[in-house]
């Protein structure tokens, strides 16, 4: 009776090896981040086109069209208005009440709706994610670049309706290009964290509305928060809240730029240190926690 050895079995390749050796990476793998902004720049192109079509196919089906970008700010300032101004006289101790008003509804306008397109950024885009291999930031950011383009649309409008309303170009209108630049920072951080809070929880869409309502009532857009800072029946964390508010700090510089009223007392320079503040954190961190989930993106 013969007995036969087993071969021992062949080595294994090692596989990290060889895929080196072959120039092959992992598909879908996050890339470091200094080349995913290198690869954010490469295609900054197609983001600008993407967002530009967006804005196009924006109320492409309306009888107005693009005449809705105008309109749907100035509809808002109207009910504002009525209910604010007339109904609950929070016109009342306010010098230049309209220009007031408007300019603080289309600067929020811009800041909540970027921030709720931020919700749907990613996932109703899932096909294009599962298809394409691109930075996943694109999709956060064409949204915003799309709602500042429409911004600076608007923000035409409102320069004609202040005119209208006295308020005549001065040097200060010109802080109007670092206000809106440091707002779109922050607006982009904002797109890019709620774009990944939206990838993996749906829901979060449902929920935005209640809480940019919430946001909307305590960042002065329809009242003056310095007059409600004067009343000392406020508890003290409530006045730190409305004092840094980001979208209170950045209206309050759109007004201060562009109304005259709001230029008989100087607006304290720690006013810009929150905003620029708000800019960097939240435009920075929004973009390397939306980086950190990048190879999580269009999975399950």
């Amino acid at each position: 009776m013969t007995t036969t050895l087993a071969k021992p079995p062949a080595p294994q390749p090692d596989i990290d090896a060889l895929a080196a050796a072959h120039g092959l990476t992992l598909s879908g793998a996050r890339p470091s981040l200094p080349a995913y902004v290198g690869q954010l720049w490469q295609r900054r192109h197609f983001v600008m086109s993407y967002a530009t079509a967006r804005m196009s196919a924006t109320y492409s089906t309306a009888k107005l069209g693009q005449v809705w970008h105008l309109v749907t700010p100035l509809l808002n300032a109207a009910v504002y208005y009525f209910i604010f101004g007339i109904i609950m006289k929070a016109s009342r101790g306010v010098t230049d009440y309209v220009p007031f008003l408007i300019t603080g509804v289309f600067v929020w306008d811009f800041i909540g709706t970027s921030v709720n397109a931020g919700t749907r950024a990613v996932h109703s885009n899932l096909g294009l994610v599962r298809a394409l291999h691109f930075p996943r930031a694109s999709l956060p950011l064409s949204s915003v670049i799309q709602l500042f383009q429409q911004l600076l649309v608007t923000m035409g409008a409102l320069v004609v309706l202040l005119v209208c309303f006295g308020q005549l170009p001065t040097l200060h209108w010109f802080l109007v290009f670092p206000t809106l630049f440091l707002m779109a920072v922050f607006c982009a951080g904002c797109a890019m964290i709620m774009a990944r809070l939206g990838s993996k929880n749906p829901d979060v869409s449902q929920l935005m509305p209640f809480i940019l309502r919430t946001w909307m009532y305590s960042s002065g857009v329809m009242w003056s928060i310095s007059d409600m800072l004067k009343k000392d029946h406020l508890p003290h964390w409530v006045m730190t809240m409305l004092q840094t508010n980001p979208a209170a700090v950045y209206i309050d510089l759109m007004r201060y730029a562009l109304i005259d009223s709001t230029k008989a007392s100087s607006l304290p320079h720690h006013v810009w240190l929150i905003a620029i503040g708000w800019a960097l954190v939240v435009g920075i961190g929004g973009f390397i926690y939306f980086w950190k989930a990048e190879e999580e993106y269009g999975r399950g």
